[in-house]
């Protein structure tokens, strides 16, 4: 389903998620799309894809960006969310972001109440697309028991003693090793510590433990509470990564000293674009009167969008948030408020151009199927 006229977006970020974002919204022909960012070497590389680029440096730079603009995509860290989201809701501009940080949805969910404009944070993979698929295995329940959510972006091919590589925002990373985890045990919302709950498990052969991070989840524990017995949301990674995170986190204490750890994993830590996304979905409850259980695995590999080469993290966040955009702007979500990843139903998702890749299948933009690797 296309749109009518081309609506002019706000791309606020031109790193590797924000090229992938560009280069969807850019190619759909539904798009006109502007991209802020700090760094003129990034910009010049989303302009070389027909996007309009701007350099900024501050807010009033920012806020004169976002007047006029029917939406605004925010590819920025972490920590901009809340003043970004802010600047959006007073000019009355849809907003979305990937935020993994609890306390700035909880805050954006604050400044929705009055809003004129949808305000979405949590667009990516997780929190976003699970969120969606956790909702729906919910409601196939005439009761909710368990609902667990496992989710990971891994290099496919590890070579170092942590089997990792860096796939996405560092900063990010840490905060979800880091920050408390929202769950629900026992019927009751709670936190949980993050790098707790050690699991491990099969998928296609392969074998990977998991463990709580933070943010997964995003509003589904909010959402849930009072319906489901319990709900958890777990980082999938290769055996042997949690071990050494708690050395290096907790025993060296640099859960302590942020800033230095993003510079070790930084220096030391290779980044990799020959990575897979691993998601497994799994609820049980009760169904007209028996115990069932169902389940959601899939894995997603990067692909050629147009000539240029996605990784599977960048396919996977990109669609995620083109997604929630193009839903708003057919109208099939609500047209202002705060609006939580549980509110897309899944069918809708998976049968959008964009959100297709989690079921599986290519991108189709502009009449054109974009494969992945498998």
């Amino acid at each position: 389903m296309s749109i009518a006229s081309p609506r002019p977006i706000l791309l606020l970020g031109a790193g590797k998620i924000g090229f992938a974002i560009a280069l969807m919204l850019e190619r759909s022909g539904d798009y006109s799309v502007l991209v802020a960012d700090q760094d003129p070497v990034r910009l010049r590389a989303v302009a070389e894809l027909g996007c309009e680029t701007r350099q900024i440096s501050d807010d009033d730079s920012l806020a004169r960006c976002i007047e006029g603009r029917y939406a605004v995509v925010n590819a920025l860290p972490f920590h901009r969310a809340i003043a970004v989201a802010g600047l959006c809701a007073k000019a009355g501009v849809h907003y979305f972001d990937l935020t993994e940080d609890v306390a700035s949805t909880h805050a954006i969910q604050s400044l929705a109440e009055d809003a004129r404009s949808v305000l979405m944070p949590q667009c990516g993979l997780a929190p976003g697309f699970i969120g969606i698929v956790g909702n729906a295995l919910a409601r196939r329940f005439d009761t909710l028991l368990d609902l667990r959510m496992r989710v990971g972006a891994l290099p496919r091919y590890p070579s170092n003693s942590l089997r990792y590589n860096l796939t996405w925002s560092t900063e990010g990373l840490i905060n979800e090793y880091c920050n408390p985890c929202e769950a629900i045990v026992d019927g009751q919302l709670t936190s949980v510590p993050a790098l707790e709950g050690y699991e491990t498990f099969a998928l296609d052969g392969v074998e990977y433990e998991a463990f709580n991070t933070s943010g997964g989840l995003g509003t589904l524990p909010a959402t849930l509470v009072g319906r489901a017995r319990n709900v958890d949301y777990k980082s999938v990674r290769y055996p042997g990564h949690c071990g050494i995170m708690k050395l290096l986190l907790n025993d060296l204490r640099l859960r302590d000293r942020r800033d230095l750890l993003k510079e070790i994993f930084e220096a030391a830590i290779p980044t990799t674009e020959q990575d897979v996304i691993v998601i497994q979905a799994s609820a049980s409850g009760r169904r007209n009167g028996r115990l069932e259980e169902e389940s959601y695995p899939v894995r997603i590999f990067g692909a050629d969008v147009d000539g240029h080469r996605l990784s599977a993290i960048q396919l996977s966040t990109a669609a995620g948030i083109c997604a929630a955009l193009d839903l708003v702007a057919q109208g099939v979500l609500p047209q202002r408020g705060f609006v939580g990843q549980e509110a897309i139903d899944l069918e809708a998702f998976v049968h959008n151009r964009y959100g297709r890749v989690y079921a599986g299948k290519p991108l189709a933009l502009a009449g054109k199927a974009m494969a992945a690797d498998r």
